[in-house]
């Protein structure tokens, strides 16, 4: 006569609390639960926590072992859907707190009008329609104009025309700033830069001296 054991699977089973622990201290915490007696539950769950302890490293993790204790006490309530009735050396955690859901977190909602320059390049842009007018708005708007005609250029190296940035600059700016053409620089400078830093990075690496292995790490 075949006897067949049925061990059954774990998607069959219930749910572990945390399953982190394994099933068996959940079933550990259960029968722990089910003892009548007060003295003999606290002997039992102080077991409990002792084996939770060993076969949980990542508690090893916490630096301060009293920290690291009263994990696992709040662990072990959660394990026994805080029906466990003990002595407990810290306080039980509040069930209504552990099972709230997170206050919902607003996503930034600051649509970026051109993607290719980025959300940095609208903020430098906005801070220099707050400036007062003089030298220094001057230089700012320029050296920015500058940067988005450089920035515009590593997205679409083929060309730009300089009254598309203009324009965009603008667009940016709600109409409150612009810049002459004669200010931008030439776009043939700008791609040979592009090209010059490729070679010098890639020199770089070419002629960076190499470590010697000596046979130890």
């Amino acid at each position: 006569m075949t006897t067949t054991l049925d061990l059954g699977y774990n998607t069959d089973m219930e749910k572990l609390a945390i399953p982190e622990y394994g099933r068996n201290i959940h079933k550990m915490v259960q029968h722990a639960i089910k003892l009548q007696d007060k003295q003999e539950r606290n002997k039992c769950v102080n077991v409990i926590i002792k084996v939770m302890d060993l076969i949980n490293p990542s508690n090893k993790s916490i630096g301060n072992s009293e920290e690291q204790a009263q994990k696992l006490w709040a662990h072990l309530h959660i394990i026994s859907n805080f029906e466990l009735d003990v002595e407990s050396p810290y306080k039980k955690p509040e069930k209504e707190l552990y099972q709230s859901r997170p206050d919902e977190v607003p996503y930034p909602s600051n649509a970026i009008k051109f993607k290719h320059y980025g959300k940095i390049m609208e903020d430098m842009v906005k801070a220099a329609t707050e400036l007062k007018e003089g030298d220094d708005k001057t230089k700012l708007v320029k050296h920015i104009a500058n940067l988005l005609k450089t920035s515009y250029l590593q997205w679409n190296r083929d060309s730009v025309h300089d009254s598309l940035i203009i324009k965009q600059l603008e667009d940016l700016s709600g109409g409150k700033l612009t810049i002459s053409a004669e200010q931008l620089r030439d776009t043939n400078d700008i791609v040979k830069s592009f090209k010059k830093k490729k070679t010098t990075n890639k020199n770089y690496s070419k002629n960076k001296p190499r470590r010697k292995y000596n046979g130890s790490f």
